[in-house]
């Protein structure tokens, strides 16, 4: 066997593999070998028809594809251990050149990593990123407590008012017809919510309890159902019951009860201590973003299409299990919003190129300042989980598989590289 590689366009590689006579009949002979049990002739038990009585038979080439994938698999590989230099990042796109008694040669265009020729990653002026806790931030995380443990208490001396939660009957009609889906009996809906829509919710405000009245609303253009888009509906809602929400007195009491802190001020200190905590992790990610994106900006990298849709597949299949979570199939969410598999993944295209170029940078910078994770980083870190999972390390150690291991040591190298970016980078 003989081969020969070349550089091809977009971070390719084109690997031409070329079998003499021999090798060419030797691949055919293991084919037939491997896959002469499914034949049969007249006269013949099957599995036991002669080779040459088969190409007689089906033509010459019946052996061809499988001795093609066969060679192909064996050929490649050891290519590969022989030239380290290529780094196939997906499967190789096969084509066959020539293919007849004397032999057989094919051409690999294979996707590898590509030559990145980074940009400076020292001496980068970053602006600073803070977040500042506020009092009024501290007052809206009270306030959200406080609304997690409100009572519902019904009201019958005031109008429906924005914020309320409403029961309703209604019954919508254009041009004096009903429509299908118009009408619904004891209906909650609370006001402001904006699930109805728009102008339907700000005219039911202002309604009492007992009252019934039409009201007149235009369904966008934009509306799910062909028929009603842009149409004008009439409205006749009769309100059953006013709802509204009951905060509950912020006292040391409450708060000793809810949250376990002793006093409202120990309440208000500590929600202000996990919002600093919360801040200045926020800051140090997107400072770290800055870092990158700065280097990023003055790198050149030829990113190989395998690799951009190998990282939308990936953001695809995130976006598919959170739909899932929530209730809804992909293809139900494709087809609400009108669109095709093909053209969802083409949105995602440039954030996953971004993406691509990003750890292909990361990657660069550990491999040029030859960081790594010691042993000893990573026994520690593993003595830190289980300790967090209050468990014997022994005992921890026996539920840590290689890949969690692996995840572990990652972790360990990428905080080095950003320790190191922001010791030899300016951040003020």
């Amino acid at each position: 066997m003989e081969y020969k590689f070349e550089k091809g366009e977009k971070s390719t590689v084109k690997v031409t593999i070329a079998l003499n006579a021999t090798e060419w009949n030797d691949a055919q002979d293991k084919a037939y070998a491997r896959t002469k049990g499914k034949y049969s002739l007249p006269g013949f038990r099957k599995g036991h028809v002669p080779k040459h009585l088969l190409e007689q038979t089906y033509g010459k080439g019946i052996f061809y594809e499988d001795a093609i994938n066969d060679a192909f698999s064996q050929y490649y590989y050891d290519i590969l251990e022989k030239e380290p230099t290529i780094e196939p990042v997906d499967r190789p796109d096969v084509s066959i050149d020539k293919i007849d008694d004397k032999g057989l040669t094919m051409t690999a265009t294979v996707p590898v990593k590509p030559e990145v020729k980074i940009g400076a990653y020292k001496g980068i002026k970053i602006e600073k990123v803070e977040y500042n806790v506020k009092d009024e931030d501290v007052d809206g995380e009270v306030e959200r407590l406080l609304k997690q443990h409100a009572t519902d208490v019904s009201v019958t001396d005031r109008p429906a008012r924005n914020g309320d939660e409403t029961v309703i009957d209604y019954s919508g009609s254009v041009d004096g017809k009903k429509f299908d889906g118009g009408t619904a009996e004891k209906q909650n809906l609370t006001l402001g919510s904006g699930a109805f829509i728009p102008g339907f919710e700000e005219q039911v405000e202002g309604m009492s309890v007992g009252e019934t009245k039409d009201i007149n609303v235009k369904f966008p253009d934009d509306y799910g159902a062909a028929e009603l888009k842009g149409k004008d509906a009439v409205f006749t809602v009769t309100l059953h019951e006013i709802r509204e929400k009951k905060l509950p007195e912020l006292t040391d009491e409450f708060v000793k009860e809810k949250t376990g802190s002793e006093t409202v001020e120990a309440y208000k200190a500590s929600v202000r201590e996990r919002l600093t905590k919360n801040n200045e992790q926020r800051a140090e990610r997107e400072t770290e973003d800055k870092i990158v994106k700065a280097i990023a900006d003055t790198t050149e990298v030829e990113i190989p299409d395998a690799l951009v849709e190998k990282q939308v597949d990936s953001m695809v299949q995130d976006m598919s299990y959170r739909m899932m979570y929530q209730g809804l199939k992909m293809e139900d969410y494709l087809k609400y919003t009108n669109q095709t598999m093909e053209s969802y993944r083409e949105g995602f295209k440039e954030k996953a190129a971004e993406q691509v170029k990003t750890q292909l940078i990361i990657d660069r910078i550990i491999t040029d300042e030859k960081l790594e994770a010691t042993e000893e980083e990573i026994e520690a870190k593993i003595a830190e989980q289980a300790a967090a999972a209050k468990k014997e390390v022994e005992e921890y150690k026996k539920t840590v598989n290689d890949r969690q291991r692996s995840y572990i040591e990652n972790g360990i190298v990428i905080d080095k590289l950003f320790r190191f970016l922001k010791e030899n980078n300016e951040i003020a």
